[in-house]
């Protein structure tokens, strides 16, 4: 016999040409004079982790016992004040998790409180608040769903009845909380979310809201949570915003109050949310680390914090081995963080376009030069420095055939100290361009690096390469030069060549088109140090102009006349084996 889920299944689907016919714009709250968008976010919000419960609910492998109380110990290392730890009235599993807690002395540190959380059901309220007693500090955490849709629906409940249990639920929890208290001293909190806020009638929540705080009678030392949920988004993030401002502005008593929020993405647009939310008036803020959660998500806890960061705002909490913690929740959540994830994939402080590794490392060069003088972070592409994250700049720029000049020659000073003149950068830029084009992948700094060791001859000999020689004075503006040189290919062997000229570079040039008939010219030419101390060397880099083309080489020694004479013989080499193509 066919279920109606079957039948669903087989309905043909596509998309409808006027979606009007099927889905409704939602409507929301009338707030003509709203504040919100005047306001700045200049302090972090409250933070609770609900990694434990409703991201662990999402999982298609729940964490295990191990693998929450490592969980859990991440978040407290990171900072988390509030955590909630589980649905104990659910599971025996999540039961006996926060039980352990509890009942093993310093796995909650003294200034953390730890949350759980109940359908507004007498016996379910029970089960928690015997979960979390004994706990020096606790939030129970009531809740049920008040939108018409879950009240007809799901429910079936009229308002009124839908009222009346968020009462009874907040009496149950009064009595239960105060009968733990009798035998085991537990500092109480109280929090109350009308589940579905996002889609519910914005009066009806406040009035639910209102009956539970009477019943509760919170104080400005112990103000009540109300947790907010867009359950489900609804429509644009400002539409949640206005809810906001609309409850923040309405709920009596508002100093004995502490407004949550808990965004979901169903819209890609939990972040957004949150951040309106807290304008308009929101002191807390609900989520998950990296925007777990079930369906599209909870709000990211991660992306939230760094967007205050990246503002001059402190999130008061720590992710600076944000490597760890990407590790830690990867193998929790067996869930990969997205490579394009803001601030966390693997891929968001890197480059592969030309253009935009140019920007980056002039960016960096600039940021370095003036550092100490102003201390503003300021780079193109980069919102956030690498290093506060414990992340290395050599792992921004990554070459494929995208990439440009730019970030190959940064690639070759951070891991080589090999600074490139532009138009060497240029030269070995195409060079490498199509090389990954025909490899079709992303290049290694250890292949760039080979790939440069081979055009110019750095560790095997091109067609021709100095073995020795022996530089004498003239007078004080002309050199005379005795070279060794080892010739390959036509003609190989080993010969001296002399010449002379104003110094050892254009003495060689004259030795060479005495012994070979080759006309070249000498044109840029630049050097520089690698390293310090010691083990200091000499990097020169030549230009010859040979039959109207350019060619440039590369020599590198300890000695400077020795490099510079080398990268002669690179240059060489290099046009004689353009022509020989």
């Amino acid at each position: 016999m066919s279920t109606n889920f079957e039948k669903i299944a087989h309905v043909a689907r596509g998309m409808l040409k006027d979606p009007s016919k099927k889905y409704k714009p939602f409507q929301g709250v009338h707030l003509p004079n709203r504040q919100w968008p005047g306001r700045v976010i200049t302090k972090a919000p409250r933070w609770l982790s609900t990694d434990l419960r409703d991201g662990n609910q999402a999982l298609p492998d729940p964490m295990n016992g191990e693998e929450k109380l490592k969980y859990f110990k991440l978040l407290c290392n990171l900072g988390f004040k509030e955590i909630e730890v589980g649905f104990p009235s659910a599971s025996q599993t999540d039961f006996a998790f926060v039980r352990h807690l509890v009942e093993t002395p310093g796995l909650i540190p003294e200034d953390v409180t730890i949350s759980a959380l109940s359908p507004s059901r007498e016996h379910l309220i029970n089960r928690t608040i015997e979960a979390l007693r004994g706990s020096k500090n606790a939030t129970l955490h009531l809740y049920n769903a008040v939108s018409p849709l879950f009240r007809d629906v799901v429910f079936r409940n009229s308002r009124q009845e839908t009222l009346e249990l968020a009462k009874k639920g907040a009496r149950a929890v009064t009595m239960a909380t105060k009968h733990a208290a009798e035998s085991t001293p537990t500092n109480w909190g109280f929090q109350y979310s009308p589940e579905t806020f996002s889609d519910a009638e914005p009066d009806f929540s406040l009035e639910v809201c209102e009956a539970v705080k009477s019943i509760w009678n919170p104080s400005t030392a112990k103000p009540i949570i109300f947790n907010l949920p867009a359950t489900v988004e609804m429509s644009t993030p400002n539409t949640y915003a206005d809810l906001i401002e609309y409850f923040s502005t309405k709920i009596s008593e508002r100093e004995k109050v502490c407004v949550s929020l808990h965004p979901h993405n169903d819209r890609g647009t939990a972040v957004a949310a949150a951040e309106l939310g807290q304008l308009a008036g929101a002191d807390r803020v609900e989520g998950c680390l990296f925007g777990n959660g079930e369906r599209t998500g909870n709000v990211d806890l991660v992306t939230l914090a760094f967007n205050l960061y990246t503002q001059g705002v402190s999130p008061n909490l720590d992710f600076s081995k944000l490597d760890e913690v990407i590790r830690i929740t990867e193998a929790c959540n067996k869930i990969n963080v997205h490579p394009r994830h803001p601030y966390a994939g693997n891929l968001v402080f890197t480059a592969f376009s030309g253009s935009h590794q140019d920007a980056i490392s002039k960016g960096l060069r600039a940021y370095d030069d003036r550092k100490n003088v102003d201390p503003t972070w300021k780079v193109p592409y980069l919102p956030l420095d690498p290093h506060d994250v414990n992340s290395e700049y050599a792992a921004i720029i990554r070459v494929n055939s995208q990439s440009g000049k730019g970030g190959v020659a940064y690639l070759l000073k951070t891991n080589r100290g090999l600074d490139l003149p532009r138009a060497l950068q240029v030269e070995f830029g195409a060079v490498v361009k199509d090389y990954s084009d025909n490899k079709g992948k992303e290049l290694t700094i250890g292949e760039i690096s080979d790939l440069f060791n081979t055009t110019y001859f750095l560790e095997f000999p091109g067609r021709f390469s100095l073995d020795d020689y022996t530089l004498s004075s003239n007078g004080p503006r002309s050199k005379s030069i005795s070279c060794v040189v080892d010739v390959k290919g036509k003609n190989a062997g080993r010969c001296v060549i002399e010449g002379s000229g104003n110094g050892p570079m254009s003495a060689v040039v004259d030795a060479m088109r005495r012994q070979f008939n080759i006309a070249f010219d000498i044109g840029q030419y630049s050097e520089h140090a690698i390293g310090s101390g010691n083990s200091v060397k000499a990097a020169s880099y030549v230009e010859i102009k040979c039959n109207n083309n350019s060619f440039w080489g590369v020599g590198i020694d300890d000695d400077v006349t020795s490099s510079g004479l080398k990268a002669v013989m690179s240059a060489i080499s290099r046009a004689a084996t353009e022509v020989a193509k």
